[in-house]
């Protein structure tokens, strides 16, 4: 408190705990004013994004132990000469192990000065010290308070040992439950959004055409959607078929173009720049040149990865481009090329629109 407070009044630290001192000399002022500053001065963040994370330079439970300590050698002392303050000193003692437990499981727990080690140490010296005072109750004059004293403090040290335990159970099934809760939440929501906005925004989509306006936002408006209610959690960086979403996600924002990406297989693991850079730049012809439905498909088996990418465009002749125009042999076919695979631009079924054939070989080990 005094660090805190010489910082404020930008005094120094010794000058802040002199008058400290010396007002306490009045009335107890200097201590009154201590507390508190300890009760209302806010704490100073280890991290300040994380306002769970606090540390504390003084040991509470570590000292508290100690007390706990002090009052069971009393307790002990006094149980065996039959005096009556042997009880005094077993309150303290169930006081001082207590909140030193208590401390430790809460408090100390996200402070990044006190280990694991720490917290152990603390919780078995606190269930140690009422198994001592209790074996010597119980080992002392054969009377009812020495047996009733000595039972309950056999039973506060094994309840000490278990209550840590107790605790991570209890806040596990409390997360859980609320988890569940959340999920049912969220399901609701999702049945509800489903059987009206997105309806709505599909059939908008159908009334209005790939190629307009208003279908062109109401696409990426239900794709958000979509994402929101039916992510699992973060996207694997290294799954293709998510990255081929993203870009025609925001191909879909650029071009009055409808893109439906389809996978078949696990393409989890698969991540390659030049797979992707080349599928990007087939979805972005289909969508400058074509326009419309375009669909992509992707295939992954063991031993190779194809993706399709086809329109419904006036297709495109390889043979009658002039040289200059070097996106289709340079960024697809020749990429292709250099990242020891293939790609193909031909007709689609029935000789209309275009279809890009990427393919790319698994490696063997």
């Amino acid at each position: 408190m005094s660090e805190a407070l010489a910082a404020h009044l930008r005094w120094p630290v010794r000058r802040v705990r002199f008058w400290l001192i010396l007002t306490t000399v009045f009335g107890g002022a200097g201590i009154l004013m201590y507390f508190w500053l300890w009760a209302f001065v806010p704490l100073e963040l280890a991290d300040k994004n994380d306002p769970t994370v606090v540390s504390r330079r003084v040991p509470v439970a570590a000292l508290l132990l100690i007390g706990a300590s002090i009052s069971g050698l009393v307790a002990m002392a006094y149980l065996r000469t039959g005096e009556g303050l042997a009880t005094v000193a077993i309150v303290a003692l169930i006081a001082g192990t207590g909140a030193a437990v208590a401390w430790n499981l809460t408090l100390d727990r996200h402070d990044p000065r006190r280990s694991a080690r720490y917290g152990l140490g603390v919780r078995v010296a606190s269930a140690v010290l009422p198994l001592l005072v209790g074996s010597v109750a119980l080992s002392g004059r054969p009377n009812a308070i020495n047996a009733v004293l000595g039972v309950t403090m056999v039973v506060l040290g094994v309840a000490v040992l278990v209550a840590p335990r107790v605790v991570t159970l209890w806040s596990e099934l409390m997360e859980e439950r609320a988890a569940r809760v959340r999920q049912e939440q969220r399901s609701e929501i999702a049945a509800h959004l489903h059987d009206s906005v997105l309806q709505t925004l599909a059939l908008i989509q159908n009334r209005a055409g790939p190629s307009s306006e208003v279908a062109r936002i109401a696409r990426a408006q239900e794709r958000e959607l979509r994402d929101w209610l039916f992510a699992t959690g973060e996207p694997d960086a290294a799954d293709l078929a998510t990255q081929l979403r993203e870009i025609a996600a925001a191909i879909e924002l650029d071009y009055a173009v409808r893109i439906e990406v389809v996978t078949a297989g696990e393409t989890a693991n698969i991540a390659n720049a030049s797979l992707v850079a080349a599928a990007r730049e087939a979805m972005l012809n289909a969508a400058r040149h074509a326009g419309g439905d375009v669909s992509v498909y992707i295939e992954a088996t063991p031993t190779a990865t194809d993706v399709f990418v086809r329109d419904r465009g006036p297709g495109v002749d390889l043979d009658a481009l002039p040289a200059d125009r070097l996106g289709i042999r340079e960024s697809i076919i020749g990429r292709m090329s250099r990242a020891g695979g293939s790609a193909t631009v031909r007709p689609g079924a029935g000789g209309s629109g275009t279809q890009v054939h990427l393919r790319l070989e698994v490696p063997h080990d």
